[in-house]
């Protein structure tokens, strides 16, 4: 059937079942959710582009330089990174208008790919572009896009509400003041949550360059004499109490595995000194950072946050990219990880506590249906975290969902986590996984497995009710 809409505008029919039967079911499911506000217990944006409330600089600072999404497969297509804006500051216009550029003459990169995806309804959806990027037409869209930028309805207030979102969650160090949210939260102007996550990664890591001063930091933020063991300890409790107080709901953490085993407390402080001292052996390091994660499972048992596992990256796998352009710059690479027996000390000691909860992420999709779904589908302390990052797209999101739910059910799972810096990305992807869990379900439904009625129920579950259960919002 001949499309009426134009060369870049989203099908409406996009992403569900292509037999017109459960097509049909996956647009009642659909229409039920698509409307409901976002709920985001895990993502990168700064609190302070909403504090402040100035507006966005250009295109490309906003819709290319943050996102490693689009910088890393542009850099795979030839782009030099420092063309992209990628661990500068704020590019004067002549370059972020280059930036822009090598977007636009690229597009054809990212045919397939669920940036393709988020793209086409960004442009469309906020910016109203209704022609496909392309090196013609490349400064026009950019100037296009600039103009409305200066406009208030685009600043990023008005963005946030006009995309629905009810809460926010960022990302944050341990030492962080949380001033940022403190403001929005005293500010009468403000309505919705934009809270904090504790995430300690590098606190845990003494092989890690610069291990000792974050130390010593973390010491001097919490007043806490982080000379010992034991007062290291208690330094990261009361940076944790200081989040919770500033509204966070859980600790975030991503570290080469996710074994977790308690050291003696004579052994963890005899490693702890050596660290210190600069003379921990490698072995030595990870016992102390898998102490350490048992160490914040005991942590979120006492002062309730969620604690979240996302594992198995090699971090800044391009050391030069890395020396010239820093952390978080797109090439960050999966390797595999294993779950069940990493985390039989955690979940022995505490996966039937009751103030213990326990989100596993993966980016190996073979641990889905082997490993998370078995644990979430016995401990009632543990859940299936969404498909995420390399995995957050259609096909590995519909995977995800057959590998976990004939094991897990669909209550035991996190809902929808858009992980994201991308600001004006974050509407489609949540709309993309909306369509396709209608689709899922649609299918369920088609096959007689569960009633339509049923359907519904669980697809505003999964937008509504698990991510407020799994994160305790």
């Amino acid at each position: 059937m001949p499309r009426s809409t134009s060369p870049l505008q989203p099908h409406p029919d996009r992403l569900f079942p292509a037999d017109p039967g459960v097509r049909a079911i996956a647009r009642r499911l659909y229409e039920a959710v698509r409307e409901l506000p976002i709920i985001s217990p895990h993502g990168h944006v700064d609190p302070r582009l909403l504090l402040t409330d100035e507006p966005f600089r250009d295109p490309a600072s906003l819709l290319v330089t943050p996102d490693h999404y689009v910088t890393r497969m542009l850099h795979a297509s030839g782009v030099p990174l420092a063309e992209l804006g990628v661990g500068r500051g704020p590019l004067p216009e002549p370059e972020a208008r280059v930036a822009w550029r090598h977007l636009c003459a690229n597009w054809a990169a990212f045919r397939g790919t669920p940036v393709r995806y988020w793209f086409d309804a960004e442009l469309s959806e906020i910016f109203g572009i209704t022609e496909r990027p392309d090196a013609g037409n490349a400064d026009r869209l950019y100037d296009q896009i600039a103009e409305q930028l200066t406009q208030d309805k685009f600043r990023p207030r008005a963005l946030f509400q006009q995309f629905g979102i009810e809460v926010l969650a960022t990302t944050d160090d341990p030492c962080d003041d949380l001033s940022a949210h403190r403001a929005l939260a005293d500010d009468p102007s403000w309505s919705a949550r934009v809270i904090p996550t504790f995430r300690p990664d590098r606190y845990l890591e003494p092989a890690q360059a610069g291990w000792r001063d974050a130390v010593t930091r973390l010491g001097e933020v919490s007043g806490v004499d982080t000379g010992t063991y034991v007062g290291f300890l208690c330094a990261l409790e009361a940076r944790r109490r200081h989040f919770v107080e500033h509204g966070a709901t859980s600790a975030d953490h991503s570290h080469l595995d996710v074994r977790a085993e308690p050291l003696p407390a004579d052994e963890a402080q005899r490693i702890y000194a050596a660290a210190l001292a600069g003379t921990a052996t490698a072995a030595e390091a990870t016992a102390f950072r898998r102490n350490m994660l048992f160490e914040m499972a005991r942590m979120s048992t006492e002062d309730g946050l969620v604690m979240t596992l996302h594992p198995a990256v090699h971090r800044n796998h391009h050391t030069p990219t890395y020396e010239r352009f820093g952390a978080d710059t797109g090439h960050d690479i999966p390797v595999q990880v294993e779950f069940t027996q990493a985390l039989q000390p955690m979940l022995t000691a505490f996966g039937t506590h009751p103030g213990f909860r326990l989100v596993l992420f993966t980016l190996d999709e073979t641990v889905f249906s082997r490993e998370i779904a078995p644990l979430a589908g016995f401990y009632p302390s543990v859940y299936a975290g969404a498909p995420w990052w390399f995995l957050d797209a259609p096909d590995a999101i519909r995977r995800y969902r057959r590998a976990v739910t004939e094991t897990a059910g669909f209550s035991r799972t996190s809902g929808f986590i858009d992980d994201t810096r991308a600001f004006c990305s974050i509407p489609a992807r949540h709309d993309m996984s909306r369509r396709l869990d209608s689709g899922v379900l649609a299918e369920l439904v088609a096959e007689h497995r569960l009633d339509e009625d049923e359907a519904l129920e669980t697809a505003v579950a999964l937008v509504a009710d698990n991510p407020r259960k799994a994160f305790k919002l």
